[in-house]
């Protein structure tokens, strides 16, 4: 299926690693010119080489998103460099799961606010495409209670507001917006991963509660946020695309 995403130019946040990578790399083999930025300079010039590679043009750098002037600024050099921006996808985290109020204002900094940053700061180059879609991925934290009270869970499900808020908001500038909440995502590194070096048992716990039987890959998030980002999605906005594999229990009406 063509998406329609050749030639559009995209910007992804936590671009570097697990489903922010998957997402920088499905969206160039589908033939989008993108800019990301990550924690880290190396791995974000890596996975911008990476991008190059589908013969699209790409740049990456290391930008902090809880500075929200550099994120402005980013966003700006993202514009120029692309000629012009038609998605703006939202995916770094700060991982701040306690109650302390340390991880309550890392979570709102980065996860909340810093998407706030990207999409307001990507507007008018969303209005000038005529197209333009925001991608912002939360999480099935925001969907149910896991492991009692946690900051992840309030600012994740703030996300999902800030999205269809923005989808009512903007659509008389032809600009679309959802949300994706992944469940269970293992990648080299990430959260599962060590989960299942360190702490076994709570790795195999969770892993019994999804019905497929295993955890979901990053490559599946990114065909989810490439559909939601593309054309072939065209009358969806507003929408919160559930990607867990039947983890969450819930009736989504």
């Amino acid at each position: 299926m063509d998406l329609g995403l050749g030639g559009k130019k995209a910007i992804v946040t936590g671009g570097s690693r697990g489903i922010g990578r998957a997402i920088v790399e499905r969206l160039a083999r589908e033939g989008c010119g993108v800019a990301l930025c990550a924690r880290g300079a190396d791995g974000a010039a890596e996975a911008a080489a990476a991008a190059r590679e589908c013969g699209v043009p790409a740049v990456g750098e290391a930008v902090d998103i809880s500075d929200h002037a550099a994120v402005r600024a980013w966003v700006g050099r993202a514009r120029a460099a692309l000629g012009g921006i038609d998605i703006a996808v939202g995916n770094a985290s700060a991982l701040a799961t306690s109650t302390d109020e340390r991880d309550w204002r890392a979570g709102f900094e980065t996860d909340l606010m810093g998407h706030v940053a990207m999409a307001e700061a990507a507007l008018p180059a969303l209005r000038e495409s005529g197209a333009g879609a925001v991608v912002l991925v939360a999480s099935t934290a925001a969907l149910e209670v896991y492991s009692g009270l946690r900051s992840y869970s309030s600012i994740k499900a703030a996300i999902v507001a800030y999205a269809k808020g923005m989808a009512v908001e903007y659509a008389k500038y032809g600009i679309r917006a959802n949300a994706l909440c992944p469940g269970c995502i293992e990648f080299p590194d990430g959260v599962w991963d060590r989960a299942k070096r360190n702490d076994p048992a709570e790795y195999e716990r969770v892993l019994a509660l999804n019905p497929m039987g295993r955890m979901g890959r990053p490559e599946e998030i990114a065909d989810a946020a490439a559909f939601l980002a593309s054309p072939a999605a065209g009358f969806v906005s507003g929408a919160n695309l559930v990607a867990d594999g039947a983890f969450t229990r819930r009736i989504q009406y």
